[in-house]
């Protein structure tokens, strides 16, 4: 099975009511050496993410861009320059996982989002946990030995009902190198797709070959 939230995240989270002053959102960043901080109501639910860019508003002048399709770039820049709690400073809606979202799911949140960690919420919003970029790097770490047992044992042998010893599966720093014969084109395509999306794969290798392309 692949790495959900759940397995890394980090259940102790620093967050911030959204009543949250100015001095308290920088206190609180520079004191758990966090650049970002969930926003929660009253019912612990998240409502927004605040951050350093968000606070550095306040040290610099917005500038005016003359093009009208800057227009509300500009004006964000004046509200948040103005702004004194977390509530008015805040991004909202924060961008949120569930415990149960995929680790790579997650890295492509992070990735297309340019986020470095992102809240995780249950069923009814309140926050659980924290996951960053290194947390879902933490996969990458799983052993050789552990990678190879699931391509041969889970992939192979139960999702795919072929047999691992017609198969030749090496893996070494996360690298799965697999040769062997199947029956088509696409079941090669499909095999080496789930191989790349085991946990803690870093690419494959595809020594296959195979019987007809159709």
């Amino acid at each position: 099975m692949s790495a959900t939230v759940r397995d890394v995240m980090t259940t102790t989270v620093v967050a911030l009511r959204k009543a949250a002053d100015f001095k308290e959102i920088v206190s609180v960043l520079r004191r758990y050496g966090v650049s970002a901080c969930p926003v929660i109501d009253e019912s612990d639910r998240v409502i927004g993410v605040v951050s350093e860019a968000d606070l550095l508003y306040k040290e610099t002048e917005p500038d005016r861009p003359a093009a009208l399709l800057r227009l509300q770039w500009r004006l964000d820049e004046e509200y948040k320059a103005k702004a004194v709690t977390a509530g008015q400073l805040m991004t909202a809606p924060a961008v949120t996982v569930s415990p149960a979202t995929s680790v790579v799911e997650a890295a492509r949140i992070m990735q297309d989002r340019g986020i470095k960690r992102l809240p995780v919420v249950g069923r009814d919003g309140q926050l659980v946990g924290i996951v960053s970029r290194s947390d879902v790097l933490s996969v990458f770490e799983r052993p050789d030995s552990d990678i190879c047992d699931e391509v041969c044992k889970v992939v192979l042998s139960e999702e795919f009902t072929l047999d691992p010893a017609d198969f030749e599966v090496t893996v070494n720093s996360g690298i799965v190198t697999i040769s062997g014969l199947v029956d088509h084109r696409r079941t090669a395509q499909h095999l080496v797709s789930r191989i790349r999306h085991a946990e803690g794969v870093v690419s494959v290798r595809n020594r296959l070959s195979f019987n007809t392309d159709e």
